[in-house]
């Protein structure tokens, strides 16, 4: 019994961690772009250059949306302990190839966004699996206290992200990247070390019908929406264009057919019926309005408060990421 309720503390705290760096990371890079832009010698305001700016703006958000729900049910199936520990490790190594990119223009923003891809896929499989490991280790009288800190972790790491990233962007913008590295091996190391299966591990199998539905249906939609941030023709923004229509519209549809598909199989990757339950889908809304609002105040922090008004209230270009980060 004593060694069950060690073992509690430091699955919390683990996957505290976990979580705090894959949501710090989230927004780190977003204050931060300025200062990578120039470090890389790169104009990302010039027609050829702007989707640089946006791919790594967005790669990160977008690869772990679209992962997170994928990840979730693999660790079902095959061992949350596994995915978990595995997406610490992957998430150190994006981490730690995007701080060793020292050489300069669209080689480097290339880079860039592959390595923040790999943190992606590291940061959904953290994601995913660490309130599931709480859910496992913990008594039920102890779920709610155990999650609302991670969950905490969780919207402090946004915030703590571009503080962060402002101050570290100030010295040199490899350590936006480079200061997870360390702390990505301590939590890898500690994670394989003491983290054991006890969650039931399900022998099911994986829905790859209902998987391509929904990873192709929600990659069409964020792909069209950050598309539509780009002029086109004689609009300042892109929402005319036919791409960015066809990618919404297409991803609407495929993103239907995946509730559709999924009603009708045995094993489905996402039970949709679950928002039949009134709470939970209250809950998932009250989540998605809290992320749109925390997403917009950070395109506010980069587009508005960084390019314009520290800019014309005398603060130096250069600074505004510090800046920025402290506002």
């Amino acid at each position: 019994h004593l060694k069950d309720s060690r073992y509690k503390w430091i699955a919390l705290s683990n996957t505290t961690l976990g979580m705090l760096m894959a949501t710090i990371d989230s927004s780190i890079v977003l204050i931060s772009l300025p200062a990578i832009f120039r470090g890389i010698q790169l104009n990302p305001l010039t027609p050829s250059n702007s989707g640089y700016l946006l791919w790594l703006l967005m790669s990160y958000m977008v690869v772990t949306a679209v992962l997170v729900v994928t990840f979730g049910r693999i660790g079902d199936m095959y061992g949350r302990v596994k995915m978990y520990n595995m997406g610490f490790a992957i998430f150190t190594a994006g981490s730690l190839g995007a701080s060793l990119v020292y050489f300069h223009g669209q080689a480097a923003a290339l880079t860039l966004i592959v390595m923040r891809i790999v943190q992606g896929v590291g940061g959904a499989m953290l994601m995913a699996n660490s309130a599931a490991i709480i859910t496992d280790a913990f008594p039920q009288n102890e779920r709610g206290m155990a999650l609302g800190i991670n969950s905490v972790a969780a919207i402090a790491g946004s915030f703590i992200g571009l503080v962060s990233g402002g101050l570290l962007a100030a010295v040199d913008w490899h350590l936006i990247f480079y200061v997870s590295v360390p702390i990505g091996l301590l939590g890898t190391v500690w994670a394989y070390k003491r983290l054991r299966e006890i969650g039931k591990v399900e022998g099911a199998r994986i829905d790859w019908i209902g998987n391509t539905f929904f990873a192709l249906g929600l990659i069409a939609i964020l792909v069209g929406i950050t598309y539509a941030l780009q002029p086109y023709g004689s609009h300042s923004m892109g929402w005319l264009n036919p791409y960015v229509l066809t990618a919404l519209i297409g991803g609407v549809i495929l993103l239907i057919a995946f509730v559709v598909f999924e009603t009708r199989v045995t094993q489905p990757m996402l039970d949709v019926r679950l928002f039949l339950i009134r709470a939970f889908a209250a809950g998932n809304l009250a989540g998605l309005l809290a992320s749109i609002g925390r997403g917009g105040l950070m395109f506010m922090l980069v587009i508005w408060l960084q390019a314009i008004w520290l800019p014309l209230h005398g603060y130096r270009f250069a600074s505004t990421p510090l800046w920025a980060g402290i506002y």
